[in-house]
């Protein structure tokens, strides 16, 4: 399927695109991203800002193309988003600013890719890695934070 995004990034994983008369929700499948807060006046996690800014320096009034995977429970489509051919998705966690998601991937979904970019960003100190043995996952923050 090919969209445009409009201009509705949720955070650094999510984005909502319009698909005819529909307004659809996409999960990025794969990453995990800093979590913005849900709650007013209540800051989320570092980075979560700037994750969810350089997602939209990426996608916002481009015509991409998504590779739809199954629903996921919250009933959101999974996919992997792509500008010319190349993964957004993949190019989130290259930035530093989203990690592999640590659940179970999508089916048929090669995460060798993702492991050496995370790695590669890693080891680089970018984004969200610049804390070092001070980082945070998405997934603990989420624990500790009610997200």
């Amino acid at each position: 399927m090919s969209v445009t995004i409009e201009g509705v990034v949720g955070n650094g994983d999510t984005i909502i695109v319009n698909k005819g008369n529909t307004k659809l929700t996409i999960r990025l499948v794969c990453i995990d991203a800093p979590e913005v807060s849900h709650a007013k006046n209540k800051p989320g996690q570092a980075f979560s800002q700037k994750s969810t800014k350089h997602l939209a320096g990426l996608m916002l009034n481009k015509i991409l193309d998504v590779k739809s995977y199954r629903p996921d429970r919250y009933g959101r489509a999974l996919g992997e988003v792509f500008l010319d051919g190349n993964s957004i998705n993949l190019e989130m966690v290259k930035a530093g600013l989203a990690e592999v998601y640590r659940g179970t991937p999508a089916k048929g979904q090669d995460m060798e890719p993702y492991w050496k970019a995370e790695e590669e960003a890693r080891r680089a100190g970018k984004g969200m890695w610049v804390p070092g043995d001070k980082y945070v996952s998405p997934r603990e923050w989420r624990k500790t934070h009610g997200n």
